[in-house]
């Protein structure tokens, strides 16, 4: 018997009888195929909306008239500071919290650091200790809000950060109108972000720290105060 027969009698041998359907595939194979499917629509979903984050926050500029009942300024680069410091001198607010400092940084620093006058800060700033980040400044922020009774606040932070400093802030506080104020990072105005290593691991680490923040307020665990101290008094914490 030729090679060609012999084969030709195994493959019928293993088909099915005349009448009778094909075996269905297995339950692993389907839920393996349901997986995959689901592995490329999430994947291609995600990196849609970094795409999406990536271009709103290069977008992302000052208002053309700022003005608000106060100012935040979040604590994490010297740019920050000086241009709440100078919203503040232009009256834009009536009053600074200057959220996330480091215990050791006196007041003093601050001041010096802003080339700021002692009357400025003696009379409408305020220095918050307590927060250790991004949810701590935004319950630091929240508190002295309340405490004064503010209703519009000017935030300001670097554009990369504020889609999740003003998602932090807003879930705390939802009546507070949170008016944007992004201090632009030089390299994040560029169109061409995505060819520079560091400010595309810039960008996906705050799109994946905003990611983390939703799925953190959709199931309610790990919610925490971000703070020093374990649920201190409303005002503690606080320098005026």
């Amino acid at each position: 018997m030729s090679r060609i027969t012999r084969k030709t009698d195994f493959l019928i041998s293993r088909s099915a009888p005349p009448g009778q359907k094909p075996a269905r595939r297995g339950p692993i194979r389907r839920v393996a195929r349901i997986l995959g499917i689901f592995t490329i629509l999430l994947a291609a979903a995600t990196f849609a909306g970094f795409l999406w984050f990536a271009d709103r926050v290069t977008a992302l500029a000052p208002p053309s008239e700022a003005k608000a009942d106060a100012i935040v300024v979040l604590t994490g680069g010297s740019q920050r500071i000086d241009q709440a410091v100078e919203l503040l001198r232009s009256g834009a607010g009536e009053r600074l919290l200057i959220s996330g400092v480091h215990p050791a940084t006196s007041r003093a620093q601050i001041r010096r650091l802003t080339k700021s006058s002692d009357d400025l800060f003696s009379c409408c700033v305020d220095i918050g200790y307590e927060a250790l980040d991004t949810i701590g400044n935004a319950t630091e922020t929240v508190r002295w809000i309340h405490d004064r009774g503010y209703k519009r606040v000017l935030v300001v932070t670097n554009n990369y950060h504020m889609p999740r400093s003003l998602f932090e802030l807003r879930r705390l506080d939802p009546q507070t109108e949170f008016v944007p104020y992004p201090v632009v990072r030089s390299d994040l105005k560029a169109k061409n972000w995505f060819a520079d290593p560091d400010v595309l691991r810039a960008l996906i680490v705050e799109y994946v720290k905003i990611i983390a923040a939703s799925a953190r307020d959709f199931t309610g665990y790990g919610d925490r105060t971000g703070l020093r101290a374990d649920d201190p008094p409303a005002s503690a914490g606080l320098k005026s």
